[in-house]
């Protein structure tokens, strides 16, 4: 009896094994991805005629010259939601189109990739930062789902002094020496960058602000990825996106470039630029694609477990 006993045990246990082994093949696997960070920055309200639409690219010189032939650049990306700054920075962050308030005073309905990825590593939140010029994007750091408020948020550094809401607007050179020292000091694991230029110097009208806010912008990205480039946390293992949020109307709507905020094309075409060790080089891809694919993207480069996005994979942008 005994030994009947112990061969029902044995026999009991060998099939509880085999139960966990097949279970555990069901799993995500464990990411071949090189790059182990991201890096995405915001060049807030360019329209897509004065970056790669231009026939010689000569306001984002830069990123034309230096930057293009190691990377990708997608020239049908588009905010296929609402064409306004927090609106489509919340696309980025969260996957989602969402309606939502521009001055500061509404939480994001969805958690961000932040949020998710901090509660499945349980790594600090200096390893995962917002560092914006407008301060009203601070609401990036959280949102208002009951299960995800107030938890696993990332440390934010916007506005003046990287105050956050109510600080007011910061100039970009600002925002650039928060976001360098950040990279160095913290060596954070996800960080987007928010540039309020052009789109500052485009609500005023002022068509010579505007490029010149846009060339700016060009320098400060190129100073960007030239850091990770070199940086011993990042070299070799950061995928490094480069976007807008929104554009701006076209000459021929409304009050023209000082203004966005509709479903015209100015305001809909926006562009990406990626890099990093997973993607192609030397490409360019009229595949449309919009920001809630960059944030499945990045969900994906991540390798998280529990999504939640309704954008997809951009898989013509990773090297086969």
């Amino acid at each position: 009896m005994n030994s009947r006993i112990g061969l029902l045990i044995k026999k009991t246990f060998v099939l509880s094994l085999l139960a966990i082994t097949a279970c555990s093949s069901d799993k995500v696997p464990v990411s071949t991805y090189k790059a182990k960070n991201i890096v995405v920055v915001i060049m807030d309200g360019a329209r897509y005629s004065e970056t790669w639409g231009s026939a010689d690219h000569s306001y984002i010189p830069c990123m034309d010259s230096a930057m293009s032939k190691q990377g990708v650049v997608y020239t049908a990306f588009e905010n296929n939601g609402f064409t306004y700054t927090a609106s489509g920075h919340v696309s980025i962050t969260t996957g989602y189109n969402q309606q939502i308030d521009n001055t500061g005073n509404e939480l994001p309905g969805e958690p961000s990739f932040f949020q998710l990825w901090l509660k499945e590593t349980m790594n600090s939140p200096t390893k995962a930062w917002v560092i914006a010029s407008k301060d009203k994007l601070e609401v990036l750091a959280n949102c208002k789902w009951k299960l995800w408020k107030d938890q696993y948020k990332p440390s934010a550094n916007c506005g003046v002094n990287g105050a956050g809401i109510g600080s007011g607007y910061r100039d970009d050179s600002l925002t650039m020496i928060s976001a360098l020292s950040i990279l160095e000091m913290h060596q954070p694991r996800i960080v987007l960058i928010n540039l309020r230029e052009p789109d500052y110097s485009g609500h005023s009208g002022n068509w010579t602000a505007y490029i010149n806010g846009l060339k700016k912008s060009d320098q400060y990205v190129y100073e960007l990825w030239k850091f990770i480039q070199t940086h011993p946390a990042y070299k070799d293992k950061t995928a490094f996106f480069v976007t807008n949020d929104h554009g701006r109307h076209l000459d021929n709507v409304d009050i023209g470039f000082s203004a966005h905020g509709d479903d015209c094309e100015g305001c809909r075409h926006i562009f990406l630029y990626a890099y990093g060790p997973d993607f192609k080089t030397n490409t360019v891809i009229s595949s449309p694609r919009s920001l809630i694919d960059l944030n499945a993207t990045i969900q994906e480069l991540l390798s998280l477990n529990a999504r939640s996005t309704k954008g997809n994979v951009m898989t013509e942008l990773f090297a086969k």
